[in-house]
């Protein structure tokens, strides 16, 4: 028994024997495809909803938890007091907000570039590797 595609459709496979496949011939004979609908992963009761694996009720019950979760943490909010708001600078743009850089952190920077050096680099594995050689060899 040798599979083949379906010639109408050329995506399913069907037996030689066959003509077309089971979706070409309900096609064919104007019959509706029935969507397997898919249950909810978490109750098996109700459909998921589309693009989901869970179905409504079980998704605002996880939503309620969450969210009783959340307030439950003891984290606390901070209240803004908002007379201060209007003291604040008005930033109309990013062009404004300019952070300070130190000198003293591009050294730094700089002086690490140099400590990684490509060279250094290959000599280290070099040693390494001639290490690891000798302790193969004792």
């Amino acid at each position: 028994m040798k599979l083949v595609k379906c010639p109408r459709c050329d995506l399913n496979y069907i037996r030689e024997d066959e003509k077309y496949c089971k979706i070409c011939l309900q096609e064919m004979k104007g019959e509706s495809r029935s969507e397997e609908i898919e249950l909810c992963s978490i109750c098996n009761e109700e459909p998921a909803l589309p693009g989901k694996d869970v179905c409504l009720f079980c998704l605002r019950e996880m939503n309620k938890s969450n969210s009783t979760d959340d307030g439950d943490s003891g984290s606390e909010t901070e209240s803004v007091d908002t007379s201060t708001i209007g003291d604040m600078d008005a930033v109309s743009g990013m062009d404004e907000i300019i952070p300070d850089v130190e000198e003293d952190e591009t050294d730094e920077y700089e002086e690490i570039d140099q400590e990684l050096s490509l060279e250094d680099v290959r000599e280290d594995e070099e040693r390494d590797a001639d290490e690891d050689a000798e302790d193969d060899e004792i």
